[in-house]
């Protein structure tokens, strides 16, 4: 095998791929990558079999064909601090040279049979829809999801598609985060929950936003293609909890009011609070909202901003970073907070097909 390749392009292929392989996995295998060039390009292969990549490196020329099981930690490290701009690799027998202008490595091999079969990306029923887009909802959502131990289902994103339309799902009970985007589906449905790794993953492989993906499933895995990626994730099997019994119906209290403004008081007050007592209070009335932190070991602080309220005199308190990790995601000049009572979930619109739900944290009168 033999290839002349871009070290920049080649890096980035070697990054991505290294997100996927365990650092120690359980089968000594899984730590390494799979080089596979043919007559069409050069393509990069790694797995911890959970999740699985494909990555085509752009624009490789390949003198000989062939395959080769490697180090992917190591050949990454050594790429990226390689000072030269095209690489090229050679393998035979048990070793592989990575070589720049001036300097190179000799890297052992594995043998090739020992490592996993990887699918290959299904176009039959795939849904297509814009990279951008979907990038966009892995990022409104995914970390909202679950990460103590237990709640194994929830470890995961809800991934729906139904009446053209595509929606993310995540919570870890605390916080609930829904983000949707219309999707030309042609009548098909298909509800499935992807690990957060996984959606993270595919959004990352995403390079122009403007590009059209393809997003496909079976009965144990959803697969994406990109432009120069095949990506997969092995479904979480469980109950995702009922999201839509969550979402509030319209309520008697509604605030709107400036993000950017909104955000800075309420970090600004967040300052204060300590890990014992992480709230932040939110007083309403009339074309004003004021918001008090206070902290026993710390002291308190308060700040005021004009926003626009419906609804009579009202508070209600939240953990700041819930609502600080929503906002970072917010595109919307505007915020919107809409809720029944002091004990009801807190729906923050944050843009259009975008809704974000706190529950709130229990004050005195």
């Amino acid at each position: 095998m033999k290839i002349t390749c871009q070290r920049e392009k080649l890096r980035e292929a070697l990054s991505i791929i290294n997100t996927v392989v365990p650092a120690r996995g359980a089968k000594p295998i899984l730590e390494n990558l799979k080089l596979v060039a043919t007559d069409q390009g050069l393509e990069l292969v790694g797995t911890d079999l959970e999740v699985s990549a494909r990555i085509t490196v752009e624009d490789a020329q390949v003198d000989e064909t062939g395959v080769a099981v490697l180090p992917c930690k190591v050949a990454l490290d050594f790429v990226r601090d390689l000072n030269s701009e095209t690489v090229t690799i050679s393998c035979e027998e048990e070793k592989c040279i990575i070589k720049g202008d001036t300097d190179q490595c000799e890297l052992v091999t594995l043998d090739v049979d020992e490592f996993p079969v990887i699918s290959h990306f299904e176009e039959k029923d795939a849904f297509s829809l814009q990279g951008g887009n979907f990038s966009r909802l892995v990022q409104q959502t995914a970390f909202a999801a679950a990460r103590d131990a237990g709640r194994y289902a929830m470890h995961g994103v809800l991934v729906e598609i139904a009446d053209d339309e595509v929606k993310l799902v995540a919570t870890d009970g605390r916080r609930l985060a829904l983000g949707s985007q219309p999707i030309d589906a042609n009548g098909k449905k298909q509800s499935a929950i992807v690990p957060t790794k996984g959606l993270q993953l595919f959004a990352r492989a995403i390079e122009d936003p403007l590009d059209q993906i393809k997003l496909s499933f079976d009965a144990n895995q959803v697969g994406i293609r990109t432009q120069n990626a095949q990506l997969f994730a092995r479904l979480i099997d469980g109950d995702f909890p009922s999201y839509s019994a969550v979402l509030p119906e319209a309520g008697e209290h509604l605030m709107e009011a400036d993000r950017e403004l909104f955000t800075q008081k309420l970090r600004l007050v967040a300052n204060v609070t300590g890990d014992e007592a992480r709230a932040v209070r939110l007083t309403l009335s009339k074309g004003k909202l004021e918001l008090k932190g206070h902290s026993a070991g710390r002291g308190s602080a308060d700040a005021q901003l004009e926003v626009e309220y419906t609804g009579e005199g009202s508070e209600i308190a939240f953990n700041p970073d819930y609502v600080l990790d929503g906002l970072k995601q917010c595109q919307s000049e505007t915020i919107r907070l809409e809720f029944q009572q002091q004990s009801s979930p807190g729906p923050f619109m944050l843009g259009e097909n975008y809704i974000y739900i706190v529950m709130p944290i229990t004050i005195d009168a």
